[in-house]
């Protein structure tokens, strides 16, 4: 069975790429309404977290915290919401969504403006639109990781 994210990271575009980090990459999110949205994908193909040695396990989370610090210090959310499942990709990521104050469902999942976008062009084009532009903000959270 071929996994979609093992295939990006293997055929990744580094318009999209936030961070290579030891043990994931990170890669800036299509919905960008939720200005830095990024998600953080393990480099090693694993679905569950016990998977991983502690070592890596570690590791990978203190990068998923860099990240999230990183967002947090360009965009000034009002919170960071960690997203992982893997329902859908069976494949260690964690969807990091910063949040507004002004957004209109702040109190709500992510997910359900996004599952509404999907039917509503016009929701989705909203949702994905990057005021600052993808390539400006890629290069803020780079000066913020350090890069």
């Amino acid at each position: 069975m071929s996994c979609p994210l093992c295939h990006k990271i293997e055929q990744y575009h580094s318009h999209d790429v936030v961070a290579i980090f030891e043990h994931s990459i990170v890669f800036l999110g299509p919905w960008q309404y939720y200005a830095g949205y990024c998600i953080v994908t393990a480099k090693q193909h694993c679905t569950e977290l016990f998977e991983l040695s502690s070592e890596v396990r570690h590791a990978l989370m203190d990068e998923v915290a860099q990240m999230a610090k990183a967002i947090h210090d360009v965009v000034k959310p009002r919170k960071i919401n960690y997203e992982w499942l893997g329902n859908q990709v069976p494949h260690l990521h964690w969807h990091l969504f910063p949040r507004q104050q002004h957004d209109p469902n702040h109190l709500q999942a992510a997910w359900l403006d996004i599952a509404q976008a999907e039917k509503d062009v016009a929701k989705k084009e909203h949702l994905m639109h990057c005021a600052k532009g993808k390539s400006q903000l890629i290069q803020e959270l780079h000066r913020a990781l350090g890069m």
